[in-house]
């Protein structure tokens, strides 16, 4: 008897073993990323995300761009996760103001750990996973939690600032204006 095909497709592994999966927010796409991922390298992807949780247990998780992003809600990401064929790379985002600066990368701002097999330094990161979550993310408002009343909500609460999140002159409780042309 054959045997039946199941229709549910593995991923698509890109360069390196990084597994290709659509943009989604969730645990779910998260889940099925850390589950494609290859070799040894799943093990240390499953040990990093599973420390991003504990430590920040409000911690929103998507894919993006085939990586597993962490973020905030209402701040931005602070972490992603990604393979490489002899690493994984936890990148954050806002490194260099993380004690002390991560050593990877030359970006303005974004620095990161590659991590191999055997050497994952559980402690370190921790530290750097609870200061990133802690700092403003990257691409905040695409860290969606909520709805609209909520996104309100909050901006209402803060004194001067319009429903874009545009700060107001003071007393004036109108938009500033902008420049016309000929002036």
């Amino acid at each position: 008897m054959p045997k039946p095909t199941s229709t549910k497709r593995k991923p698509v592994l890109l360069a390196g073993g990084n597994p290709q999966i659509g943009k989604a927010d969730g645990e779910a796409p998260v889940r099925a990323y850390l589950a494609a991922v290859p070799g040894w390298k799943r093990e240390v992807a499953r040990e990093l995300d599973a420390l991003i949780t504990k430590t920040v247990p409000a911690v929103h998780k998507a894919v993006r761009w085939n990586s597993p992003m962490y973020g905030i809600a209402g701040q931005g990401w602070f972490a992603s996760i990604h393979v490489f064929t002899k690493c994984v790379k936890i990148t954050f985002f806002k490194g260099t103001s993380l004690e002390p600066v991560p050593p990877g990368g030359a970006a303005r701002e974004a620095r990161w750990i590659d991590v191999h097999e055997d050497d994952l330094d559980k402690a370190q990161l921790t530290k750097w996973i609870r200061q990133a979550a802690k700092l403003p993310g990257w691409g905040g408002s695409e860290v969606r939690r909520g709805d609209l009343a909520t996104a309100v909500q909050q901006l209402k609460q803060q004194p001067g600032r319009g429903l874009g999140g545009v700060k107001l002159p003071s007393g004036s409780g109108k938009a500033p204006r902008g420049r016309t042309r000929g002036a």
